[in-house]
Formats: C-alpha cells, sequence, structure tokens
C-alpha cells in the first residue's frame, strides 16, 4: 500500500513539474478577422466604434494612445475562439479607457502580442499557447467629430 501511494505521489508531481513546460511549448500564432470576433456572441458588448490601422474612419481629435494585453484560457474551447475572447476581453478594456477619457471611438489598432507589433485592416494577431492564448492591442482613442 505504502508503495502505491508513493507511485501516484510521484506521478502527480512529474505532472505538476512537466505540465508548465508544455504549457509554453507551443506558441502558435494566428491572425482572425476581427470582425468575426465582434460578429461573435459576446461581441455586442462593443458599442463603440473601433477601427483597425488601415480602416477608413472619420475624423477626430486624439485623447490619447493605449495598449492593453489580455489572456484567455484556451482549454476545452479551440484557438479561434479563445482567441476572439481574448480580443474582445482586449476591446471592452480600450472602450472603458476611451468612456474614462471622454473618446467615443477607437482608431488605428495594431496588434502587440508579445513584443511584435502587426497592422492589418483586417486582422487582429493572436498567440495560443497550450493552455492559454494571448492578444494585445494598441490603439487611439479619439473624440470624433472634434478637432
Amino acid at each position: 500500500m505504502v508503495h502505491r501511494a508513493s507511485a501516484s505521489r510521484l506521478l502527480v508531481a512529474a505532472f505538476v513539474i512537466l505540465l508548465p513546460l508544455h504549457a509554453t511549448a507551443r506558441n502558435t500564432e494566428h491572425f482572425f478577422p476581427l470582425a468575426a470576433a465582434l460578429a461573435s456572441e459576446r461581441g455586442n458588448l462593443i458599442e463603440i466604434p473601433v477601427y483597425l490601422k488601415g480602416q477608413s474612419h472619420p475624423e477626430g481629435s486624439v485623447i490619447e494612445h493605449v495598449t492593453v494585453s489580455r489572456s484567455s484560457r484556451g482549454v476545452f474551447r479551440g484557438d479561434e475562439a479563445s482567441c476572439h475572447v481574448a480580443a474582445l476581453s482586449v476591446l471592452r478594456e480600450l472602450q472603458e479607457h476611451a468612456r474614462r477619457s471622454g473618446g467615443d471611438a477607437i482608431i488605428d489598432i495594431v496588434s502587440t502580442t508579445r513584443g511584435t507589433t502587426t497592422e492589418s485592416a483586417t486582422d487582429y494577431r493572436c498567440v495560443a499557447g497550450a493552455i492559454v492564448v494571448h492578444v494585445a492591442l494598441r490603439g487611439t482613442i479619439v473624440k470624433l467629430g472634434a478637432k
């Protein structure tokens, strides 16, 4: 009995020690359309206009530049769905920054995940690990119609 208990503890300890190694082993880079994230079930939480760099947008006065990074669990959801959740979480935080600072739109949004800046007029960048996904966006908060 003692031998089995020791073996079980050893197995659990090995799993706990090796799990973080597995979690950091995968860093799959994805590019997903921001429109798909906004069209998802949670996309209705973004109530102010957002424009990726390269998209046409109304003129406005710059209030501030903000970068937000978020992670989301990737287990049981798949990379695309997890990346959309993380992207929407970032957009919600950017939206809150805009509201607090008097802005009503976020323009020139670029991906800045893991130190790499990526510009796209349609897609955001997401890095998926074995357990979590990461999305970071930098945008310019503006007051539309003001100069």
